[in-house]
């Protein structure tokens, strides 16, 4: 457990009980279990995680919820302390589900990702049949990139009233292992791989990243290698999304890249990400995953927010705990369910979030009893 302190509950959670919680089953057998840290945060946070909560009670086996508040309020309370008590459970757990938090004084998935020290960025985007957009096309992308460096390392400064300069970064490592990654996924789909940087503009930086990207690629040579430059490759992904499998990038580009290719699919809260950091062997040691959408205080506590993504989410991380087929039965089921014209009013539908949560549940529970 951790050394500090108990982990603290979400503010608007049940009322204590013991931690971890649980979603024990009601019976005798013996069940697999996994700890998962659950990261609370802010607006519409609360109702996802009942949502995930009322997911994993119809799962075939157990999950222990660490929870941690990261709420806003706490970490104005609690400051640096909330961020060391994080830490600390992500890396002796392993896994972690991130809900959205707010971002006032600080950035918290920007403090995780430099205190957890993550390096890879994952956030699938495909076409989900059943939503309305202008894009008419079928996109079915895996977009991987570097998650320390680029722009987003530095923020600058002013060297005169006229002049601001900043450092731009690119690490071989960080390079190597999100190429790595991309051509994991894109063995499992039988696709191509895409790196994609300005690497004739900025030589140095994004050469490096394209260098890095080559040599991983002579490690698979089953599976199609390109290099693309990033503005083409904007241009390309609409008019032949066909074309594009994997794609890796540097830090901000593939920040860039997947919001685009969520606004093509219908909404950037259709999205989930998921961060990784690996040990010295290249070996995942922290994971988190997490929807990509915001905390909308607006609609918070009225039951209308939509959880596809952070049930998208929670299939991801079920995959990668090696539980493949349950995630896969709650990933189909959020995507049957939005095709059948079951799905909430911001996707234009007219089911609540409990309402659709039990609708997906439904559709999940069929998977894995006739499995």
């Amino acid at each position: 457990m951790l050394a500090s302190r108990p982990a603290e509950p979400h503010p608007d959670a049940d009322p204590p009980g013991p931690a971890p919680r649980s979603n024990s089953k009601p019976h005798s057998l013996r069940m697999r279990k996994h700890a998962i840290v659950e990261l609370h945060g802010d607006g519409i946070a609360r109702e996802l995680s009942q949502a995930i909560h009322a997911v994993a009670q119809a799962l075939p086996f157990e999950l222990e919820f660490i929870p941690i508040d990261l709420s806003d309020e706490n970490r104005e309370r609690r400051g640096d302390v909330i961020y060391t008590e994080a830490e600390a459970a992500m890396r002796q757990y392993g896994t972690s589900l991130k809900y959205p938090t707010a971002t006032t004084r600080e950035s918290p998935n920007r403090i995780l990702r430099e205190r957890c020290n993550f390096a890879v960025i994952h956030r699938p985007v495909r076409t989900i049949e059943g939503i309305s957009t202008n894009f008419r096309k079928t996109i079915h992308l895996d977009i991987v990139r570097i998650a320390t460096g680029g722009t987003y390392e530095d923020a600058g400064r002013r060297i005169n009233r006229d002049t601001a300069v900043s450092i731009r970064t690119i690490e071989r490592r960080p390079s190597v292992l999100a190429a790595r990654f991309a051509f994991r996924i894109a063995q499992l789909r039988a696709t191509n791989v895409i790196a994609t940087s300005k690497y004739t503009i900025q030589q140095a930086t994004d050469g490096l990243f394209q260098e890095s990207a080559r040599e991983v690629a002579r490690d698979y040579p089953a599976t199609e290698f390109r290099e693309e430059l990033f503005d083409a490759l904007l241009a390309g992904v609409i008019m032949h999304p066909d074309r594009y499998g994997v794609i890796v990038c540097p830090n901000e580009y593939g920040d860039f890249l997947s919001d685009m290719a969520y606004g093509l699919i219908g909404s950037i809260g259709l999205g989930d990400s998921a961060s990784y950091a690996f040990d010295e062997h290249g070996q995942i040691s922290v994971a988190m995953f997490d929807p990509a959408g915001g905390t909308a205080p607006d609609i918070a506590g009225q039951d209308k927010a939509n959880p596809t993504a952070v049930f998208l989410a929670m299939a991801n991380m079920l995959g990668h705990i090696d539980e493949s087929a349950a995630g896969s039965a709650l990933r189909n089921a959020v995507l049957a369910a939005i095709a059948a014209g079951e799905r909430t009013a911001d996707i234009g539908g007219n089911l609540s979030l409990s309402a659709f949560t039990q609708t997906v549940i439904a559709r999940m529970r069929e998977t894995l009893d006739a499995g």
